[in-house]
């Protein structure tokens, strides 16, 4: 059963996403197709980095995941495919596959450029219908990505400046706010492995997260192990630690934005 996913910055208010399906399904009627996300928020790069990285792995070998977040679509930008082990990526050139640039499982990658798999008619605004859907069509039927075009340096691919969480002076591990999510969670770059990293080199049994001028003890082992409206701090399922707000909304309590610093120390004393 071929299945291909979409990410987009479309929305759902118009007619672009189902006119993808719409050109995919012609192409191959036995395509099933997933809905990751529609609503980054427009041109986002980073937000559509993190979510490809933490939702592609999760599909079946073979799957093809497609993203169309692309401000620079009918410019000289390029359309990649990418192939690794067990999957194929196809997305412009713009830095929406950063975590995927080092990734040793990649087996290929070409620039898509073979109109054959384009349709008949390519607009300078809307690729998504063009070129991403029915290439994505052909790939999820058997299409080997070579027949696409050229092949393309993975070190050549274009990188998006990723803000790394790392430790100051004072000894504090500083993050910052990467995304937001719909219920206002906010969740920064500061991933399991870095956090356990910066526990066993850190002087200090309690762990302080400091939001603002607001500081919380320890983490959460749910968004109910505090009172209502209270903040917390929890490792989230994208393996991401999170600032939440339990039974409200975390962006609206911090008045908080993406980009915001989050500081992490060890401390003996607790208290907010």
């Amino acid at each position: 059963m071929p299945i291909i996913t979409l990410l987009t910055d479309f929305g759902v208010e118009d007619e672009y996403v189902g006119i993808m399906k719409g050109v995919i399904l012609t192409i191959n009627p036995s395509a099933t197709i997933v809905d990751i996300s529609h609503h980054i928020d427009p041109q986002d790069l980073l937000r559509a980095a993190y979510m490809i990285q933490v939702s592609y792995k999760y599909f079946p070998p073979g799957t093809v995941h497609v993203a169309v977040v692309d401000p620079g679509v009918g410019s000289d930008r390029d359309i990649i495919a990418v192939k690794t082990k067990e999957h194929i990526l196809l997305a412009p050139d713009n830095g929406v596959l950063t975590f995927l640039n080092n990734d040793k499982r990649i087996e290929a990658i070409v620039r898509v450029e073979n109109p054959d798999y384009f349709l008949d008619t390519v607009s300078q605004t809307f690729h998504g219908r063009d070129i991403f859907a029915p290439v994505a069509a052909y790939l999820s039927a058997g299409l080997d990505i070579s027949k696409l075009g050229p092949p393309l340096d993975q070190q050549n691919l274009v990188t998006l400046c990723i803000h790394e969480p790392y430790v100051s002076e004072n000894d504090e591990l500083i993050g910052t706010i990467a995304s937001i999510d719909r219920f206002g969670n906010l969740i920064t770059n500061i991933d399991e492995k870095t956090l356990k990293k910066f526990r066993k080199t850190a002087s200090g049994t309690l762990l302080e997260i400091q939001m603002g001028e607001y500081k919380m003890i320890g983490l959460s082992q749910s968004y109910e192990s505090v009172e209502p409206q209270s903040a917390l701090a929890i490792m989230g399922s994208r393996g991401y630690l999170e600032i939440a707000v339990s039974c409200g909304n975390a962006e609206q309590h911090f008045i908080a934005e993406k980009g915001d610093i989050v500081r992490i120390r060890l401390t003996e004393r607790s208290g907010h």
